[in-house]
């Protein structure tokens, strides 16, 4: 059988320290500076850092933390995630040439783990892998593109073949990509939205009128209290620490709620400031509430209580609308009464109860934040990775309207995207479920009838190929394989494709899990030079506040041989789609412009895109729930009615959820090592409480197995280390990749189809084997 997860030896080093209480300080400088010097000289790497995030370099390939709006840090505009993506990107002590796949056949690669498979470098040549040939060896551009046009052209229909995108992909490209796609015939675009922030898009279009953020970055520094739910900033994203700070600075408040006492939660010591780095970092939680996994609901069900009492308590005072914007609820929402009456079917106790926490502990936080509307809720993966994340987050938008906090300066929502240009990704029309005016523009200016049937999201692409229905993948970027739930059931999908082709800068998993002929395509990175017949061309990301700014590369690629990724989807298309198209392909690779005036005829929003996009530090898209205009059936915002998910867990049973390590981006891995919770040279670990470990007869350090069933079929991740940690009582927490084979294919959020990689029930068994 072939080996579809991630290899289950141990390091044989493991090493634990006490976790850290503060983020980022010296130890961030040293790690950024060590992981950049790892792989690349001084000159390189420091021109790469320098450039990081100004007006006129390139975006952070991380994560979508927005930049400043006004003045940014001439030396360092980055922080210790962003540095350590770039040091992956510049490399060039390694490259994964054709050279590293003449030595190794895809077996012997598979059997490496995923730090040494990133470690080799860029990639620089395109490969193909044959009909049961065991190495991938290289092919030349003009081959490939034959060889993938014929497959998708040999198709029975558009339908069969899956296009799937990752964040990392500019706006450019993921406008020629979207356009070349629906021209094939299909809306099967998947993208790595489907897995992370879906819950999100579903929750806040419904009450909202748009699934995006509502806030600005100024919002953050001029909050009088910031609610972080279900996030962990000083890895996920580091950046965002500074405004917090500058907010404290400022007087405000934040209120922390996580199963885990993360440090970038409790304090951070910002690196370029002296008085931080001499004197202490900047305590960051005034109130940190350590809820069950999945309890968020009935923990913001019990804060919409405690409001709806304290403006009882001013009204009998004399003083109406002093907790509640009363104004703002009957002029401009639906659903309120209804609403507030709902609440009387749950008890405030059994509310606490069901998080871990007393009412006590809940009303301190809502004294923060009652007598203001000034209120940011930042929230992330561990609310929109659940079955009941919808509901979640629609209960979030609820407490959000009682308070008036939508469309104010220093108030409202705020998803934190977790990948570059996953948003912008969106925008240009990047769906499976494509808006039918995006659908009439295309129409318009293209003059050709795009599909208007939705097409698979990424768990219905994984079923669609392990059934047989879809036979072509193609990853524009990405880890696919790695990246979606039930990793073995994954893997024996896309063994079953006829051609899977991947466009990366560096080799993964996923090229090791493939069809029967399988193409990974090189491509430029952000920090690369792209150079067309024109001259030297930009491309454009949207932060996720909605900021869409240019990125220029400033570095020579590693390979002549390199495509850009507008050059790749539109080489592509020209060689798929032939006489059946009547864009000028040639044109748009020639000069980028063309292709944002094209964006600009079809996309709301891009008005003057060329213009404005060259703007310093670029321009806010159009957001109504900003000006408190909401796209909603009636055009107001809505109350709606949501009711929490007991998790009735039955002996020796846990709820796990999948987290990140701290030198880790997504499903890239940095190093063996998670700094913040003090584990060095290992990722085999499970955190488990001690009185979970006592009553289950284990002991720290022994060597488990983890178990999930559901539905009659046990999946088992083999080989984790017992790790005692400060997390509830019944909650356990492992990193992913490793644990996604848990997460069965079909649990997913409600409406949303996000897997439930946040709550998954398990058992934990001794596995009888030694470190």
């Amino acid at each position: 059988m072939s080996q579809n997860t991630p290899p289950e030896e141990f390091t044989g080093d493991l090493e634990i320290n006490k976790p850290k209480t503060e983020a980022a300080g010296m130890a961030a400088i040293v790690a950024s500076f060590e992981h950049v010097l790892r792989g690349t000289g001084v000159a390189r790497g420091w021109k790469a850092l320098v450039n990081l995030n100004q007006k006129d370099g390139f975006d952070c390939p991380s994560c979508a933390w927005p930049d400043p709006d006004g003045e940014r840090s001439p030396i360092a505009e980055y922080c210790e995630s962003g540095a350590k993506a770039v040091a992956d990107e510049v490399m060039t002590k390694h490259t994964a040439s054709p050279v590293l796949f003449q030595r190794y056949s895809v077996a012997e690669l598979t059997a490496k783990s995923d730090l040494w498979l990133g470690q080799q470098g860029r990639l620089t040549q395109p490969l193909v892998l044959r009909p049961g040939a065991t190495h991938y060896v290289p092919i030349d551009w003009s081959e490939a593109f034959g060889l993938i046009a014929d497959q998708l052209n040999a198709l029975e229909s558009p339908d069969q073949a899956i296009f799937y995108t990752s964040g990392r992909t500019s706006n450019e490209a993921a406008f020629v990509y979207q356009l070349f796609v629906r021209m094939f015939g299909t809306n099967n675009m998947p993208d790595c939205s489907n897995m992370c922030h879906e819950s999100t898009t579903v929750a806040l279009t419904d009450t909202l009128g748009l699934g995006k953020a509502s806030v600005t970055y100024e919002d953050y520094q001029t909050a009088d209290v910031i609610m972080i739910m279900g996030q962990n900033p000083g890895t996920t994203a580091p950046r965002m620490l500074t405004p917090l700070e500058e907010m404290k600075r400022n007087g405000g408040k934040i209120i922390a709620v996580n199963p885990l006492h993360e440090a970038g939660l409790l304090a951070f010591k910002y690196p370029q400031s002296p008085r931080d780095m001499l004197l202490g970092g900047q305590k960051l939680a005034d109130v940190f509430l350590q809820v069950r996994i999945n309890s968020d609901l009935a923990l913001l069900k019990a804060m919409c209580k405690l409001l709806i009492e304290e403006e009882k308590k001013a009204e009998a005072a004399g003083q109406p609308g002093k907790v509640l914007d009363r104004s703002f609820i009957d002029r401009q929402t639906s659903g309120y009464e209804a609403f507030v009456k709902s609440l009387d079917h749950f008890d405030l106790n059994d509310l606490a109860a069901q998080c871990g926490l007393t009412v006590a502990q809940i009303q301190e936080a809502v004294d923060l934040f009652k007598f203001t509307p000034k209120l940011v809720i930042c929230w992330a993966m561990g609310l929109t990775q659940h079955k009941n994340a919808v509901a979640t987050i629609s209960e979030l938008i609820n407490l959000l309207l009682l308070k008036g906090s939508i469309g104010i300066k220093g108030g409202g929502a705020s998803p934190i995207r977790g990948h570059s240009n996953v948003q912008g990704d969106r925008t240009m029309g990047v769906w499976e479920k494509p808006k039918p005016e995006l659908l009439d523009a295309l129409e318009k200016i293209f003059k050709f009838t795009p599909p208007r049937e939705n097409g698979y999201d990424a768990v219905a692409s994984v079923k669609a190929m392990h059934e047989g229905k879809a036979k072509v993948f193609f990853g524009l970027g990405g880890n696919f394989a790695m990246a979606v739930s039930d990793t073995n059931y994954t893997g024996e999908a896309l063994r079953k494709c006829k051609l899977t082709v991947h466009v990366s800068t560096k080799l993964n998993r996923s090229h090791l899990i493939h069809g029967e002929t399988a193409l990974i395509l090189p491509c430029l990175g952000r920090t690369d030079h792209d150079v067309q017949a024109s001259g030297r061309q930009f491309v454009s990301c949207e932060s996720t506040t909605g900021v869409v700014a240019q990125s220029h590369g400033i570095l020579d690629a590693v390979s002549s041989h390199l495509k850009s990724e507008v050059a790749i989807v539109c080489e592509l298309a020209k060689t798929t789609l032939k006489e059946k198209s009547t864009v000028n392909w040639d044109s748009l690779v020639a000069d980028y412009d063309r292709i944002r005036e094209l964006i600009e005829q079809t996309i709301e929003g891009f008005d003057n895109y060329n213009e404005k996009v060259r703007q310093p530090g670029g321009f806010y898209i159009p957001n109504g729930p900003r000006q408190r205009e909401f796209k909603t059936n009636d055009k107001k915002a809505h109350f709606t009615i949501n009711v929490p998910m007991r998790h009735e867990l039955q002996t020796g049973e846990l709820l796990l959820m999948t987290i990140r390590s701290h030198d880790q981006f997504n499903t890239t891995v940095y190093k063996n090592a998670d700094r913040y919770r003090g584990i060095h040279n290992e990722r085999r670990v499970v955190f488990m409480h001690p009185d979970d470990i006592a009553n289950l007869g284990l002991q720290e350090k022994q060597v488990v197995d983890i178990h999930s069933r559901y539905d009659g079929v046990t999946r088992t991740a083999h080989r984790f280390i017992v790790i005692p940690y400060d997390i509830p009582r019944g909650c356990t927490a492992a990193y992913y990749p490793e644990t996604n084979v848990l997460v069965p294919i079909d649990q997913k959020a409600e409406k949303s189809n996000t897997p439930i990689s946040k709550s998954i029930v398990v058992t934990v068994t001794p596995n009888h084997e030694q470190m």
